[in-house]
C-alpha cells in the first residue's frame, strides 16, 4: 500500500524543477529569440513530465501535493508554450488559439475544485495520452521555426497537433462531467 509520502521526494522535486524551468523557456523562446534551444527544454519538460509519475510509483512516493503539482506543472509549461509561441508568432492559431482557451478552462475548472469543494479531479490517462501529443507538437513547430528539418517538423506538428487537439478537447468533457459530479456529491453531503 502507497502512503502519502509529502512534499520532499524524488517526484515532486522533479515537478518543482519543471516549474522553475518555465522561466527559462520562457527567457530562451522571447528573450533569446531561440525557438531551438526552448524546443529542446520543452522537450525536457515533456519527458520529465512521464519520469516523475513513474518514479512515484516505482519508489512508493506518491504524495497529496505530487497529485497537485504534477498537472500544475504541465498545465503551466502547455501555457507558457503556447502563449510564447504565439507571441513569437511561431504556432499556427488553428491549433495553439483553442489549446490556450482549453487551458484557460481546465486551469479555471482545477481552482474551483481545489478552492471551492476541496477536491481535484482524477487525471485520466486519455489526458495524459493527449498531453504526450501535445508536448511532441509544441516543439515540432519551433523546429520547424528554427530551420531543422521545417518540413518534416511542420507536417510533424500539424498531424499530431490536430489529433492533440482532438483528445484534449474529448478528456476536457470528460473532466466537465468530473466536476459536475464532484459539485452534486458536495451539494448531496450538505442536504
Amino acid at each position: 500500500m502507497l502512503h502519502d509520502a509529502g512534499l520532499w521526494t524524488i517526484p515532486n522535486l522533479i515537478s518543482l524543477v519543471r516549474l522553475a524551468g518555465i522561466p527559462v523557456f520562457l527567457w530562451l523562446l522571447l528573450g533569446r529569440d531561440d525557438p531551438r534551444s526552448a524546443a529542446f527544454l520543452l522537450i525536457t519538460v515533456g519527458w520529465t513530465d512521464f519520469l516523475d509519475g513513474a518514479l512515484a510509483r516505482k519508489l512508493g512516493q506518491t504524495s497529496e501535493i505530487g497529485k497537485f503539482l504534477d498537472p500544475l506543472a504541465d498545465r503551466l509549461a502547455i501555457f507558457a508554450a503556447v502563449v510564447g509561441g504565439l507571441i513569437a508568432d511561431l504556432l499556427p492559431a488553428w491549433f495553439g488559439w483553442p489549446l490556450l482557451g482549453r487551458e484557460v478552462l481546465v486551469g479555471a475548472g482545477a481552482v474551483y475544485l481545489l478552492t471551492q469543494l476541496k477536491t481535484n479531479v482524477t487525471v485520466r490517462q486519455m489526458g495524459k495520452a493527449a498531453t504526450a501529443i501535445v508536448y511532441a507538437a509544441i516543439p515540432a513547430f519551433y523546429l520547424a521555426a528554427a530551420g531543422i528539418a521545417p518540413d518534416f517538423w511542420r507536417l510533424f506538428g500539424n498531424i499530431t497537433g490536430a489529433v492533440g487537439l482532438v483528445l484534449y478537447f474529448t478528456v476536457t468533457w470528460h473532466y466537465v462531467e468530473d466536476v459536475r459530479k464532484a459539485i452534486r456529491r458536495q451539494r448531496a453531503v450538505a442536504e
